[in-house]
């Protein structure tokens, strides 16, 4: 089970890192905050992540603006935001897109792909939802799981 958060904008929830207990793998899909946070979740499972937008201190200089990812049969083509996409991934045979920025969250599928956006974990945005995802790898596929926070 993979973890899936994003625009946790330097803030690490103690619920979130209750909810990605057990997870074997997080992704981080941009405007992490801080190199705090990779910290905090790399108690947990191991990290995987993207520059967002906001990440333009020096910590965030070794972080990529996309990132391939290969867990077990799939492929995840992960970036912060969703516009700066330039491939098909039906085409590059990617599972699933990860991405960030709106703080929205959202699971569809489209051409095969699951299109995968957890919203953001961080500080509340307007009347936005707190929340994050958990990707469930099943012998059917990909289920997505997104998971609000309430405060």
């Amino acid at each position: 089970m993979i973890g899936v958060i994003s625009d946790t904008h330097g803030l690490v929830r103690p619920e979130v890192l209750e909810i990605l207990k057990g997870v074997d793998l997080i992704i981080h899909a941009g405007d992490i905050g801080g190199a705090e946070v990779l910290n905090a979740l790399e108690t947990i499972a191991p990290v995987k992540a993207v520059r967002g937008n906001n990440d333009r201190e020096p910590w965030a200089d070794h972080i990529p603006h996309d990132h391939v990812i290969e867990y077990g049969a799939y492929l995840f083509y992960v970036l912060h935001e969703l516009e700066h996409l330039d491939l098909d991934p039906a085409a590059a045979e990617f599972s699933a897109v990860i991405y960030g920025h709106s703080h929205r969250p959202l699971a569809e599928t489209k051409n095969g792909v699951l299109y995968l956006n957890p919203g953001s974990a961080g500080p509340r945005r307007f009347s936005l939802p707190i929340a994050l995802a958990k990707l469930h790898t099943t012998r059917r596929g990909l289920v997505p799981e997104i998971i609000g926070i309430e405060q």
